[in-house]
């Protein structure tokens, strides 16, 4: 382990990361111990990006080092055109990755080589479905954000009605979702006599296993009833609860690497933290994870909804408000007094009553794990980041809690704030001024609706994308109005402030 972050492993001039090089990495860094031209691939994984490899990759390498799962290699696959780029990098430097383990007491680092390949992205997508295809493959894996599930956050529904999934529904064999190319791909092992593979959805989202059941089946069945019903008894679609802590990478990760010994196009810097929660319901096989610590189990809705609600919600809390008050990352966040204190009510009061606890741990000492983990200042983990996307994250973290506070009659002007001050933080600039870049797939929209909300805050709530029926809570709406004038008047900590204290309540 290295004592910071600053001081360099070993007197070592940095390698080049590739196959032939890892006999020259230097002694500190682990790398893999098996023979990687012996591997073959057993996994599909659409959307390696830096999650991917810091989580379900490593698990698998952990594997590989006891001498297993050596025919379950992972085969690397996007669908968006700007997947090319991290196809370039990792290609060229033969699928290795360099994960960073950022432990609050130094850093230490390893090389993983559980990917062999990384297929084109092309328009069509033919190669991913071929690949998908292959006998070999028995599962295919995914994490394509919280917003890549077509879901209709209104109805809670796969939107069939989506300009991509109208696409797939007329040209099912040349397909532009990761859905439809499922779907193709489908088609053809049913049509040669093979069985189907499971779909292991890795993202952060509650029931994401039911959620890629319903996007397969639903696409199938638009343009192939009887393929539709052959997944629907034949295949698999496995939930799970996936729990670490990776931020983006930059030029400070990759001068990290450097530092280490490794120049690597494409490192991951993560927390020194790991939970995966699988059910058990493959139907096609699995690697025995396991064995390297992940659970598999029957039930997996209360870890998920534990995590969810504590960790990503929590992430909402303190996401809009850093923006707003220019506090550059999660961790300083957590150092802000006022910043700080408002997480803590909230996930008390308005948060943990509506998580169940799970083996082992309550839901007030997960809030507190997860306040521990959220102060790692060694994870650079910036508010930019966590709040990107936030109509997909406040949708899928944020207003399931607060739906159950309104039909429990419990407190709900914490949440009611968190809402007003994304609202706010959608204007586009921050309070000192500074302006805000684009950090939404709906930006445009976002803005627009924040921007009209100054005169009128409940037009906001009129998003019903987003907000379905919750602007006819009037408990809801009268808070949600309430804080975002204060916000708009007063700033957004003086608004928090009057949460805290109880000064002003709009409820």
């Amino acid at each position: 382990m290295v004592d910071s972050p600053q001081d360099p492993s070993a007197e070592h001039l940095p390698v080049v990361l590739s196959n032939a090089a890892l006999g020259s990495l230097p002694a500190s860094v682990a790398r893999p111990n098996y023979d990687r031209s012996e591997l073959s691939p057993g996994i599909v994984h659409v959307g390696v990006g830096n999650f991917h490899r810091a989580h379900q990759a490593w698990y698998l390498h952990r594997l590989m080092q006891q001498g297993l799962a050596m025919d379950w290699a992972i085969i690397g696959a996007g669908v968006r055109p700007q997947d090319s780029l991290m196809r370039e990098r990792l290609l060229a430097q033969d699928c290795l990755t360099t994960l960073i383990e950022l432990d609050p007491q130094g850093i230490s680092a390893e090389v993983i080589g559980s990917m062999i390949d990384f297929l084109p992205i092309e328009d069509g997508n033919g190669a991913l479905i071929a690949m998908m295809a292959d006998p070999r493959i028995r599962i295919v894996a995914l994490t394509v954000t919280e917003g890549g599930y077509f879901v209709d956050p209104a109805t809670g529904e796969f939107d069939i009605d989506h300009a991509d999934i109208r696409h797939d529904t007329r040209q099912p064999t040349a397909p532009r979702t990761v859905f439809g190319a499922m779907v193709a791909a489908l088609k053809l092992r049913r049509d040669t006599g093979l069985e189907p593979f499971a779909v292991q959805s890795c993202d952060n989202i509650q029931g994401n296993g039911t959620l890629s059941r319903k996007a397969v089946t639903k696409l199938a069945s638009l343009s192939d009833p009887e393929l539709a019903k052959w997944i629907e008894t034949r295949g698999a679609f496995p939930n799970s609860m996936v729990d670490c802590i990776v931020p983006a990478t930059g030029p400070k990760e990759i001068a990290l690497a450097e530092k280490v010994g490794i120049i690597d196009a494409a490192p991951v810097t993560h927390e020194n933290y790991r939970q995966w929660v699988i059910e058990d319901d493959f139907c096609a096989g699995r690697p025995d994870w396991d064995k390297v610590g992940a659970t598999l189990t029957d039930d997996v809705h209360d870890f998920e909804a534990m995590k969810i609600r504590i960790l990503n919600a929590g992430h909402q809390v303190l996401a809009n408000v850093g923006e707003l008050l220019s506090v550059q990352t999660i961790a300083d966040c957590m150092d802000h007094p006022v910043i700080f204190a408002f997480f803590n009510k909230v996930q008390h009061s308005e948060i943990a009553p509506y998580v169940s606890p799970v083996p082992d741990i309550l839901p007030k000492d997960y809030v507190a794990s997860i306040a521990i983990r959220f102060s790692n200042r060694q994870v650079h983990d910036t508010t930019r980041r966590v709040a990107f996307d936030g109509s997909s994250r406040h949708t899928g973290f944020v207003l399931p809690i607060l739906r159950d506070a309104l039909a429990a009659g419990g407190p709900i002007d914490g949440l009611s704030l968190v809402e007003a001050l994304w609202a706010r933080m959608c204007w586009g600039t921050r309070e000192d001024g500074s302006k805000i870049a684009p950090n939404d797939p709906f930006w445009t929209q976002l803005t627009a609706a924040a921007t009209t909300a100054r005169d009128a805050p409940r037009t906001w709530l009129l998003q019903s994308h987003i907000y379905g029926d919750l602007a006819d809570y009037p408990r809801f709406s009268s808070a949600f109005e309430f804080w975002f004038t204060l916000i708009c008047d007063a700033g957004s900590e003086a608004a928090i402030t009057a949460y805290l204290d109880g000064s002003y309540s709009p409820n």
